[in-house]
């Protein structure tokens, strides 16, 4: 498993495909965050926010880099379907961490903010929280589930508006609502913990989904 995750680790990197949401991404923390002097909670809740789209796109860019037939021959030599859908959802991860580094960070050196032990682990949650729904939206809206890729851009619009804009059924929309108006992270963080385990769930719903479709074409 390390090495199939290393194998797509590699692929991407060399693809350069990560580039625009990488780019993306730090484009929307320096101008979401530039400047900040408020609370760590609201300023790590819009980094979180930067987070969901880009973690779509990574993963349904990371599933797109090769054609079926390349696929086939991965399947074959890793054994099965499902330790290439998890290694893929592994590497996936691996770039949201990159990217998780660099929203923790930044936000520090573009505003003035004194860092805490619990705006830290806020900070990572509620960036875990978005890269968990994202992975899953971009497992559900990737080529192994549509073929045709305009109707999986479509539905990927569509479930990103409806986790930011669903109030008190997301929990993207919940924990986002609730770090902006709380001024305590220590207050926030064992909420924010609960909605990263709903969305754990979601993910584990994707992968599960997306290996039976999977199955089901081959």
């Amino acid at each position: 498993m390390i090495a199939l995750v290393g194998y797509m680790f590699t692929v991407l990197l060399l693809s350069q495909r990560y580039l625009t949401p990488l780019l993306l991404f730090l484009g929307l923390v320096a101008v979401l965050t530039s400047s900040d002097t408020g609370p760590l909670t609201a300023t790590y809740a819009s980094v979180a926010g930067a987070l969901l789209p880009c973690s779509v796109w990574l993963t349904v860019t990371l599933i797109g880099l090769e054609d079926h037939a390349h696929r086939s021959i991965v399947v074959v030599s890793a054994g099965s379907h499902l330790r290439v859908l998890l290694a893929t959802v592994g590497t996936a991860a691996m770039w949201c961490l990159l990217l998780m580094a660099a929203g923790l960070v930044l936000p520090l050196m573009f505003g003035a903010h004194t860092l805490g032990l619990a705006d830290l682990a806020l900070g990572i949650a509620a960036q875990l929280i978005c890269a968990f729904t994202g992975m899953a939206i971009g497992l559900v809206c990737s080529r192994l589930v549509f073929r045709r890729q305009g109707y999986a851009l479509i539905l990927a619009l569509v479930l990103l508006a409806a986790v930011l804009l669903g109030k008190g059924v997301s929990p993207v929309n919940i924990m986002l609502t609730h770090l902006q108006s709380a001024s305590d992270s220590a207050d926030a963080l064992a909420p924010t913990a609960a909605l990263l385990a709903v969305t754990a769930g979601f993910l584990a719903a994707a992968v599960a989904m997306t290996q039976a479709i999977t199955r089901r074409k081959a």
